[in-house]
């Protein structure tokens, strides 16, 4: 089955340069180097241009820097700019407040198969723990590893069993049709070729909320088929605010036209 030649990490931020920091260790630290990095930045300040500089000056594999101006959430948008920007003929999406294991880009190398895209999955770690690794500003996977069980008990993290189990790539992660659940934009990838055919995101959805089951619908409505990334390619969610919730009624309302169009036609 062919695989990747050349990955692209295409990684979303706005304005939390600790938690994109944190996030730019655990890559390069990745097993796997043969990828490269894309940062698609929806109008951070100059605090973040800065720390992504100060990284490009020894990181191990190729990192860029996409910036759009701050008019508010346009994450579709600045997207679609770091998509255009990408050299991997295979894409992984991911956003800058998750930390990856060091086999996060082996798991995703080894689920890719043609004609199909991945969703994963995250851990979601407790306000406390999300502080205590900001202020630290270091990322030590192996360090981590050691305490997981002990945070899980601790109630720090709300999984800890996927760190340590990774499940085989069986038939049984492949999904029949279109579902809203699971969908984790923070973590999902797909071939360059699929994400261009469908003309990547959709940009009509501004603010916050559904342009990631928009893209995996699209997708799936294109030919390709979705397969489950759970057990294999875990990211460690760190703790934020919930954002606002003012456009996720409207954006959700235009991907289930979508949808009812489609079983219509």
């Amino acid at each position: 089955m062919p695989t990747p030649a050349l990955i692209t990490v295409v990684l979303a931020t706005y304005n939390w340069p600790q938690a994109l920091d944190l996030c730019l260790q655990s890559l390069a630290q990745q097993q796997d180097k043969h990828f490269e990095v894309v940062i698609a930045d929806d109008g951070s300040t100059s605090d973040t241009a800065d720390l992504i500089a100060r990284h490009q000056s020894h990181f191990p594999v190729p990192l860029q820097h996409v910036w759009q101006p701050d008019a508010g959430f346009r994450k579709a948008k600045i997207l679609n700019q770091a998509i255009a920007a990408t050299r991997g003929d295979y894409l992984v999406f991911l956003d800058g407040d998750c930390l990856v294991q060091p086999d996060f880009m082996t798991q995703h190398r080894r689920l890719a198969q043609v004609g199909v895209m991945v969703t994963g999955s995250r851990i979601l770690l407790a306000p406390a723990l999300t502080q205590t690794l900001c202020a630290a500003g270091v990322w030590d996977y192996a360090v981590f590893s050691r305490q997981a069980w002990r945070l899980r008990l601790q109630g720090q993290m709300n999984k800890c069993l996927p760190l340590k189990l990774k499940l085989p790539d069986l038939a049984t992660r492949l999904y029949k049709k279109f579902v809203w659940s699971r969908i984790k934009g923070c973590n999902m990838s797909a071939w360059r070729d699929d994400v261009q055919h469908i003309r990547g995101f959709d940009e009509s959805l501004e603010g916050w909320g559904h342009e990631d089951a928009d893209f995996v619908f699209r997708l799936q409505q294109a030919g390709v088929v979705r397969k489950s990334g759970s057990w294999a390619t875990e990211v460690l969610h760190l703790w934020h605010p919930t954002a606002s919730q003012e456009s996720a009624a409207k954006n959700a309302a235009i991907v289930r036209a979508k949808i009812l169009q489609k079983r219509i036609t």
